[in-house]
């Protein structure tokens, strides 16, 4: 019996359809929602359609990767399934990239939570150290309830991803009263060619469905993998999307888009127009609870990835050690202190350079995953001598091909800056993949060194 089939056996499965369906929710209804009507207001109506064409390549991946978490059912999400289809270097590429855009975004959603945590306590947004001080509680007090075991960060993120959604319900549901069809403007008022618009508003809502694979990385720990992880992937997808697109459509509505483009809290303030200042109050709240739930799914991911990669003897086999509660206590503390170095360093820039520097480096670096695991199913079939024909064949194929040319045209929106820092990312994880085989070889003549003596 192999380390990985050992590891799997070692604890119940925890996750079910809901906790799961909760981790793909929490993990993409983070800061995004709150923050993106802001920045899209000078798209005008345009950037619904650039939503619109996201949510269409988002919902496109969720197929893909709940068709791939039936055939390769190991830990690991993206790097898993690229490394079953391309092999050990592909996967480690993936994996490392993978890893960097799980332990960047936990340090992007931290800073995020500290800026609306300072709208309700304005002694942290005003100091620097408090700011910093706040951000590293966060994710330390996650990081020790997420080794203390997979289901008590299934239960929080289940509570969070419901406390998160009835603030954003009510502004979006209950806002639609309040839209005055004058504030919404001419389609599109940012003056670029329709299609650069619409790719421009899809580079940003990208980072809003970040995570949208989550239940297929701790797929040892879920319940009934084969149904639930396809299921909670796309359910978590169709209900963020609702959501993105409702709270947008309010907030573009209800303020001119004047006021909204210049607006630090669109949400917040749209609900203070609606509501007063309650509103205004219960929505800030609200946004801290979504922010601390992502934190919560991204440090359960930043365990599960590098962990799955040290069973295969892709990363360092330290990170594939476990605690006496059965989680991957090593490579959790690992990630989230490089987050927390990625903080430190970048906040004397200030909170908003210091959260979209952050946000550049995650969004690029899962552009590749997604693009490795778009096609993915089509190779693993092969190299696994399992021939489709027909209808699977032309289903799988088209599905690839759509989730590849959606993760290439999000790549390009994403810009010329960002594109080049990811593959430096990237290619700095080389060396280390030469220093886990030089060990592995080593080990190996050591080992027919002692039996031959």
């Amino acid at each position: 019996m192999s380390n990985r089939d050992l590891a799997s056996k070692s604890a119940t499965p925890a996750l079910g359809l809901v906790a799961c369906t909760a981790l793909v929710v929490g993990n993409m209804i983070g800061s995004g929602v709150f923050l993106l009507p802001a920045s899209l207001a000078p798209f005008g109506p345009l950037a619904m359609v650039g939503w619109i064409v996201t949510s269409m390549g988002a919902l496109v991946l969720a197929t893909i990767f709940g068709r791939l978490s039936k055939i390769v059912t190991k830990p690991g999400g993206p790097y898993a399934y690229s490394q079953e289809a391309f092999g050990d270097f592909a996967g480690f590429l993936i994996a490392w990239g993978y890893w960097i855009a799980l332990w960047t975004g936990n340090a992007g959603v931290a800073v995020a939570l500290v800026g609306y945590l300072g709208f309700l306590v304005p002694a942290i947004g005003e100091s620097e150290t408090y700011s910093i001080a706040a951000a590293l509680i966060a994710i330390w007090t996650l990081t020790a309830i997420n080794i203390r075991g997979v289901a008590e960060a299934g239960f929080v993120q289940i509570v969070t991803t419901f406390l998160k959604l009835v603030p954003l319900i009510m502004v979006g549901v209950l806002g639609l009263f309040w839209v005055q069809m004058d504030n919404i403007g001419p389609m599109n008022p940012s003056g670029m060619p329709a299609f650069t618009a619409v790719s421009a508003a899809g580079a940003l809502t990208l980072w809003a469905y970040l995570g949208l694979e989550s239940a297929t990385v701790p797929s040892g720990d879920v319940v009934d993998p084969a149904k639930t992880i396809p299921r909670a992937t796309i359910l978590g997808v169709i209900i963020a999307a609702c959501v993105y697109i409702l709270v947008t459509f309010v907030c573009m509505g209800v303020m001119p888009p004047d006021q909204l483009g210049a607006s630090a809290a669109p949400v917040a303030d749209v609900a203070k127009v609606m509501f007063g200042t309650v509103g205004g109050l219960i929505v800030a709240v609200g946004a801290v609870i979504s922010t601390f739930g992502t934190l919560n799914g991204f440090t359960l991911l930043t365990g599960q990835v590098p962990y799955g990669a040290a069973l295969d003897k892709v990363f360092p086999q330290s990170l594939g050690k476990v605690s006496r509660y059965g989680t991957p206590a090593n490579a959790i503390v690992v990630s989230n202190t490089l987050a927390s170095l990625l903080i430190v360093l970048n906040f004397s820039q200030g909170l908003v350079s210091a959260f979209n520097f952050i946000v550049l480096l995650a969004v690029t670096a899962s552009l590749l995953p997604y693009a490795f695991c778009a096609v993915a199913e089509v190779m693993i079939r092969l190299r696994g001598g399992h021939v489709m024909r027909g209808g699977e064949l032309a289903k799988a194929t088209i599905l690839g091909l759509l989730g590849f040319v959606y993760s290439m045209w999000a790549l390009v929106g994403a810009g010329g800056d960002a594109v080049m820092l990811g593959i430096v990312l990237v290619l700095a994880g080389i060396p280390i993949h030469v220093w886990v085989r030089w060990k592995q070889a080593k080990d190996a003549e050591t080992e027919a060194e002692a039996e031959a003596a």
